[in-house]
């Protein structure tokens, strides 16, 4: 049945002619599902920084101490930034999309804008600054791109429009130049963890830190490792692939887990809420002091 020759659509600006009744009920569905999507994006932004602020680095590169984050989504960060993430440091920096140095505000990933949210980042960082000399200042680097698979991150691959590794070695170079690189945050494994890439997991591990330590120039760099959340909707795969993170870092002295089995995810099943990032960046800075 065809009851409409001229459908203006205001809000877009686009005119649809000769629609059925069903073509007319989906546009309807999908411009609902934009205006939902518009909505949750914005209010998923009400405490993102409106602005920046760039330092001219004037320290001694042994008083900046720096720390690359890498891996997936809940390293990029998926949970939501609250008025308590936003109160910044000066002794707290980190970069923007450009490459200069700023001060750390939620959230340090960009380069997914559209996904991005809070990370563990600027919690670790808070938690370590009370630990060390007031001469010291914390560099924390964001190099994480949800989704990504620990085999893309040894072949260079590009996902998300971002070559990783090529990424990750791009982040070093301004690390090197701005202060110490001190650690590595790592959490990832959602992605791996399927029948296909499980046995392979372990060994990818030591590949890849044997890359990120000598992209750094420290064959005994230390590496965090988050474990993978206990809420998966596939808890057999999940398990088996932190029991591969256990197994490698008891075989690798200078790699250090980090437990996230009583963290809860942000409603997804997949990624931690705000609080779980707030922990787990506790948790990390913690597992740091303890061990170095």
């Amino acid at each position: 049945m065809r009851f409409l020759e001229y459908l203006s659509l205001n809000s877009h600006n686009i005119t649809y002619k000769y629609l059925s009744v069903r073509s007319v009920l989906v546009l309807m569905i999908i411009i609902s599902f934009t205006a939902c999507h518009r909505k949750t994006v914005a209010e998923r932004a009400t405490y993102f920084p409106k602005q920046t602020e760039s330092m001219t680095m004037i320290q001694k590169k042994e008083n900046v101490w720096v720390f690359i984050m890498a891996g997936q989504s809940n390293m990029a960060g998926r949970g939501i930034v609250e008025h308590e993430d936003t109160i910044a440091d000066k002794r707290i920096l980190s970069i923007n999309k450009d490459g200069q140095i700023i001060i750390a505000k939620e959230p340090l990933h960009f380069y997914e804008p559209e996904r991005t949210g809070l990370d563990c980042g600027l919690s670790f960082s808070k938690t370590l600054i009370k630990k060390v000399p007031d001469s010291i200042s914390i560099l924390i680097i964001p190099t994480a791109v949800g989704g990504s698979s620990i085999s893309q991150w040894l072949n260079d691959s590009l996902y998300r429009n971002v070559k990783l590794f090529s990424n990750f070695l791009a982040k070093v170079e301004i690390a090197k130049q701005t202060g110490i690189i001190k650690g590595i945050l790592w959490h990832q494994g959602e992605s791996d963890a399927n029948e296909k890439n499980i046995p392979l997991y372990k060994q990818r591990l030591g590949l890849l830190f044997s890359k990120f330590r000598t992209a750094v120039g420290n064959n005994a760099l230390p590496v965090f490792i988050g474990e993978l959340g206990s809420f998966s909707e596939n808890p057999e795969n999940f398990n088996l692939i932190n029991k591969a993170i256990h197994e490698y870092a008891a075989e690798d002295k200078n790699s250090f887990v980090i437990s996230t089995k009583d963290l809860k995810h942000k409603g997804d099943r997949l990624h931690f809420d705000s609080k779980g990032q707030r922990i787990m960046g506790k948790r990390f800075a913690k597992e740091y002091l303890k061990n170095l």
